[in-house]
């Protein structure tokens, strides 16, 4: 069954006045919000696609919105099950195949160009195959805090019992979660924000998956898409800029190997973002869209 949520739910949310709308992606309506851009700029403009990941939606990119408005369009979607978008109760419709058709739909219906991927956690896990297997639509690749799990990776003792906890917890808090990833505080409005997609259990499928579908061996499902996203990694030829907050537990050793693996990556500044945990965008908003626009202009678009 499909299930939507009330914009109700949103009534309370701070700091994050734009208009949601809705693509179509097959069973369900994808929400997105957008800024910037103008009108008349045509293939010329620059995209910002902004994906999150596990439990957070598009608020999380709030900080970092109006500067990379400043610059070119800024489109953040709520991957499906999360945020306002549409969401099966059943766990079992979630699948790694399922999130990236709906995300490729998704960039396809905006007839999205000129991208530059701007992706953590699952938004990485996600976006970089699109990225990889439609190169004509991207222009950059910004990573932050994620990496392309193909089965072959060793995952550390908290990751799995966080990924046990989250599909089995009796009361499954993600406000707390979202806290908890964060090096900074955070106060109980925003942590509120968090909770507003997910008013009980029915909407909690998405948020009970993600850890799940990671793929443990190479036999899994979605682990033949990551692999192959790993090998056109190791072929990308455009611009690409590594952001990792330097307090993040659980992805931080994961971004040497990908700033390496990446050709184009060792050419930008070797930052990381300190005071920032898994959540960077909470903690350091403000400077990693500082830090993206500054990549942005010295690698302009191939005209």
């Amino acid at each position: 069954m499909v299930v939507s949520i009330s914009e109700e739910r949103f009534t309370d949310v701070p700091n994050f006045d734009y208009e949601p709308q809705y693509v179509d992606v097959g069973d369900l309506d994808m929400a997105y919000v957008e800024t910037g851009g103008s009108e008349g700029s045509g293939d010329a403009e620059e995209t910002f696609l902004c994906l999150h990941g596990e439990p957070t939606w598009s608020f999380l990119y709030r900080k970092m919105m109006p500067t990379l408005a400043e610059r070119g369009r800024v489109v953040v979607p709520d991957l499906i099950g999360c945020g306002r978008s549409d969401r099966y109760e059943d766990r079992d419709a979630y699948s790694v195949e399922m999130h990236y058709d709906a995300l490729k739909t998704f960039v396809e219906k905006l007839e999205l160009t000129n991208i530059t991927l701007v992706c953590q956690d699952w938004g990485g896990v996600l976006g970089l195959p699109l990225a990889t297997h439609e190169p004509e639509r991207f222009a950059r690749l910004v990573p932050m805090n994620t990496g392309v799990p193909d089965g072959t990776q060793a995952m550390s003792d908290r990751w799995h019992e966080f990924a046990e906890m989250v599909a089995t917890a009796d009361d499954l808090d993600i406000g707390r979660l979202v806290r908890n990833g964060c090096y900074r505080d955070l106060s109980e409005a925003v942590v509120d924000a968090y909770r507003a997609p997910f008013p009980d259990e029915r909407y909690m499928a998405a948020a009970r998956t993600f850890p799940g579908l990671v793929p443990q061996s190479p036999d899994d499902p979605g682990a033949d898409l990551l692999s192959e996203t790993q090998d056109r990694l190791g072929e990308w030829e455009k611009p690409a800029f590594v952001l990792f907050g330097r307090e993040d537990p659980i992805t931080s050793h994961d971004r040497d190997p990908l700033r390496h693996h990446i050709p184009t990556a060792s050419e930008q500044p070797d930052i990381w973002i300190d005071d920032a945990a898994h959540f960077l965008q909470e903690d350091a908003g403000e400077e990693i869209a500082e830090h993206i626009v500054d990549f942005v202009d010295r690698t302009p678009l191939t005209r």
